[in-house]
């Protein structure tokens, strides 16, 4: 899956009170500034610089072109000098696009022995962004403010950190994403408003008949399934009885099939993402395995259960971390010897190879669930180290986003169980973790991250407007449960109550 990379647009804030000479010095510092920025490792976006604002009408015509820009991902505000605010006012309050409000200068040390007013006039962005934080905070505006020297490691990896949000979210205006059948039933967190969820998020879902897939599915060719079985073969350790001439090659041929047939469904369909659920599997001979594992891993979101929200939060999170090592998972089940509390994390077959730990391997196994035949699945222990777990939930007033921080830790061998795996520790500790989860309602289904960090999922709640939960090393349940008390008062009076 492919999609076009967007850029971050950058302009700087100024006055014509300094003189033509003074802009044109502003105008090439910035150009400086962007070109060093733009070189950097840290910022997964290119950044173009859109030029020396001015005016009133400079601005609002800025504003309203990166709103109609597909290539626009999101917009960095600098005031190189004093920048009057109320001639941002009608830009700002056109402005649809996320910002990023760079306190920064162009000198990164003071000329002491050199210094004079000349100086000191052309480079006060010191007081010049205090100008522009006023109106942003006057107007209510929600944006990033990272603050330090340009040339700053830290300074580039925060706003690298929110390019990549931005990035996610402009990949979700007006992506399009499908359920295979409904959900499963009589579970609660996989419900939701979609079509809150458009207004909120920018995205649509819609659900397909399982026989409009099985009909491509059973029309996939011998020589497609030829060429992609062996690829198995050279990527991953295949089961003996898998292989050309073992008693289930017709199993691994399946799997190819479905496999072929979900993609270019989704291909022709212009999809994002998409759902199963064991309990609407008509036509098909298994329930997709290897199949989803292998599309989560080009950078599909998916979720098991006709869970769309946790599909739509993949995929945001596949894009935000590059498809890095970012897995669809589940909270399967617990390790609670005292002092090692551990999660093992799992599903019944989905788990993304990106987070693997080494080759996987590809084996057949009774399922015991959807009666259908034995599924093919990619098995592997997936890497150690600092991971997020995340959560959307539907509370039907609003949106909310649960982060726990976790750390992915060895474990024995799993000799009998056929399934890909994690097993974490959560952060402060196991007790207070699970407790606050529950408490803020997060669901059973996750995206599981090593590469993303909650400063991602914080610049992405902020850029959406939705509620934001961490469980980190600093959360104390007894203030956690006042803060969602308070979270619960605001969002009422904020945006009203929707039932």
């Amino acid at each position: 899956m492919t999609n076009a990379t967007p850029k971050l647009w950058f302009v700087t804030g100024s006055q014509h009170l300094y003189g033509p000479e003074t802009l044109k010095q502003v105008d090439v510092n910035s150009r400086e500034l962007v070109s060093a920025l733009d070189a950097s490792e840290h910022i997964p976006l290119e950044i173009e610089f859109k030029g020396v604002l001015t005016t009133p009408d400079d601005i609002r015509a800025f504003c309203i072109e990166a709103n109609s820009s597909t290539e626009c991902a999101g917009v960095v505000l600098w005031m190189h000098t004093f920048s009057p605010s109320k001639m941002w006012i009608g830009g700002l309050s056109q402005l649809k696009k996320p910002f990023l409000h760079l306190h920064t200068q162009f000198n990164r040390d003071l000329p002491w022995d050199s210094i004079d007013m000349d100086f000191m006039n052309l480079n006060q962005a010191a007081h010049g962004d205090r100008e522009a934080g006023f109106i942003h905070t006057r107007m209510r505006l929600e944006r990033k403010v990272v603050v330090g020297h340009y040339s700053d490691v830290e300074v580039q990896q925060r706003l690298g950190v929110w390019a990549s949000a931005a990035h996610a979210w402009h990949d979700l205006q007006g992506a399009k994403f499908c359920r295979f059948g409904d959900n499963m039933r009589f579970v609660a967190v996989t419900e939701g408003d979609k079509v809150a969820a458009e207004m909120r998020f920018g995205f649509s879902v819609n659900t397909y008949g399982v026989g409009d897939l099985v009909q491509v599915v059973d029309a996939i060719s011998d020589a497609e399934i030829d060429r992609l079985v062996a690829e198995y073969e050279e990527l991953y350790d295949v089961a003996p009885e898998l292989k050309k001439g073992g008693e289930r090659h017709d199993s691994l041929r399946y799997s190819a099939r479905l496999e072929l047939g979900i993609e270019k469904f989704l291909v022709d369909g212009g999809f994002k993402g998409f759902t199963t659920t064991f309990e609407d599997l008509h036509g098909l001979k298994q329930l997709p395995g290897m199949a989803v594992q292998r599309l989560m891993a080009k950078g599909y979101g998916f979720a098991g259960e006709g869970d769309w929200k946790t599909a739509v939060l993949l995929s945001a999170l596949k894009t935000m971390s590059g498809n890095k090592a970012t897995s669809f998972m589940e909270d399967y089940t617990y390790h609670l010897e005292p002092g090692k509390h551990q999660v093992l994390g799992s599903h019944m077959l989905e788990v993304c190879p990106t987070i693997a730990e080494s080759k996987p391997r590809v084996e057949i196994h009774p399922l015991g669930i959807g009666g259908k035949e034995d599924p093919v699945r990619l098995v592997f222990d997936s890497q150690k180290g600092e991971a997020i777990n995340v959560s959307l939930v539907d509370l039907g007033s609003r949106f909310r986003l649960i982060v726990n921080e976790v750390t992915a830790v060895e474990h024995p061998e799993l000799p009998n169980l056929p399934v890909a795996r994690a097993v974490w520790e959560c952060k402060p500790d196991f007790k207070t973790a699970c407790a606050a989860w529950i408490y803020a309602g997060g669901a059973h289904h996750t995206v599981y991250s090593y590469t993303l960090t909650s400063e991602h999922i914080e610049d992405f709640a902020a850029i959406a407007g939705v509620e934001l939960v961490v469980i980190d090393a600093d959360t104390k349940l007894r203030d956690l449960k006042q803060d969602l008390k308070f979270s619960d008062l605001y969002y009422a009076l904020g945006q009203g109550l929707r039932v």
